[in-house]
């Protein structure tokens, strides 16, 4: 059954008329007749009483109406959301994103696409960055901000941001006062860590083997800001990135790691083999010029 009939087969269904109907649809009577006939062969059932030469819609016709009036409204509704896509100053662009980011790198490259592009939106998704991989590749998000870059073909990958990792200590710990630490000082320290899956984790794992240690694992945690929580409690050190300003952990300090790989690369990243529509490809412009580190604060 092709769309055409489905279309007939309701104006039909609301006249029960067929000469009405054809004229509604600006179609011959036989046309609707044989398009009618091939849709009851195809379903198996008639979907109209004939009565005294006149239609009536039947049990059979009231069930295939419901539906095609559901089939026809989704049909509508996916082309008027692939015009949107395709509008680059229009329509919803799908950004998935670290939760470390959602405070400063997300909302910035947000609000500077929205000076330029006022009319788009935004469906934004929180996740880690294993996550955000599989979201990217399985078609739930166009883009992602995650880090660090993924070693993977299939994925494009243009750098944001540089963070800085640090050691964050207890208020009170011996070096605190330092400016600088290697992370090899913090060999018998406990600490606290991300999960295995995650990218800082990995970033970790590397720092930990660069300085020889095999550190002793206290908590593996699914947050950064459980980490320095947890840190601030005593309960052990960790390295993260350095925080933005003002929201470092008030009873924790942070010390930057003198080992030159101790840093986290933030980037944007896309499906290479997947077609973008118009606007996601103007977001991704616009991100790629810069123009979001010199866009006004509010």
């Amino acid at each position: 059954m092709t769309v055409d009939e489905l279309e007939w087969f309701v104006v039909l269904a609301e006249t029960e008329h067929m000469t009405r109907a054809a004229t509604r649809l600006s179609i011959s009577q036989p046309t609707l007749s044989r398009g009618l006939a091939r849709l009851e062969r195809q379903v198996g059932a008639p979907l109209f009483d004939r009565v005294n030469r006149r239609l009536r819609l039947n049990v059979y016709g009231r069930v295939l109406l419901e539906h095609t009036r559901r089939s026809l409204g989704e049909l509508d509704a996916a082309g008027e959301r692939i015009r949107s896509l395709r509008d680059p100053d229009h329509g919803s662009v799908r950004l998935a994103f670290l939760h470390s980011v959602a405070t400063w790198l997300a909302p910035e490259l947000i609000r500077g696409f929205r000076i330029e592009a006022p009319g788009v939106q935004f469906s934004l998704t929180q996740a880690a960055s294993y996550e955000l991989l599989a979201h990217v590749r399985e078609g739930q998000a166009d883009i992602a901000i995650t880090g660090p870059r993924p070693d993977a073909e299939d994925l494009g990958w243009h750098p944001l941001h540089r963070e800085q990792l640090c050691l964050v200590v207890p208020r009170d710990h011996a070096a605190a006062a330092l400016d600088q630490v290697d992370l090899a000082a913090a060999a018998n320290e406990p600490f606290i860590v991300l999960g295995r899956e995650f990218g800082l984790r990995q970033l970790t794992e590397d720092l930990f083997a660069h300085a020889g240690i095999a550190p002793d694992i206290a908590f593996e945690s699914a947050e950064i800001a459980t980490m320095e929580g947890l840190v601030a409690a005593g309960l052990g050190v960790a390295v993260v990135p350095a925080p933005r300003p003002n929201r470092a952990e008030p009873n924790a300090v942070y010390i930057p790691l003198a080992d030159s790989a101790a840093h986290r690369e933030l980037g944007l990243v896309w499906h290479e083999e997947v077609a973008r529509s118009p606007l996601t490809e103007r977001f991704m412009g616009f991100v790629f010029s810069g123009r979001w580190r010199r866009a006004p604060a509010d």
